[in-house]
């Protein structure tokens, strides 16, 4: 049987660990979200553009617009 100062060393270390696995993932949601971000502005601008050209030929198109 393991004496009381070992499991107390060993509950120490792992809620060391587990802190630093919520900082990881912290650190990847981040990362994750910066790239998110940067693809939505580079693009954004071009699907804006496709669905005005698509709502403007609905427009064009559709009887009694004019």
């Amino acid at each position: 049987m393991r004496p009381m100062s070992n499991i107390r060393k060993t509950n120490v270390r792992r809620g060391k660990e587990e802190g630093a696995t919520l900082v990881e993932y912290g650190l990847i949601v981040g990362l994750i979200s910066i790239a998110a971000i940067t693809a939505i502005a580079a693009i954004g601008g071009d699907i804006s553009g496709f669905f005005t050209e698509a709502q403007n030929t609905i427009s064009a198109e559709a009887p009694g617009t004019s």
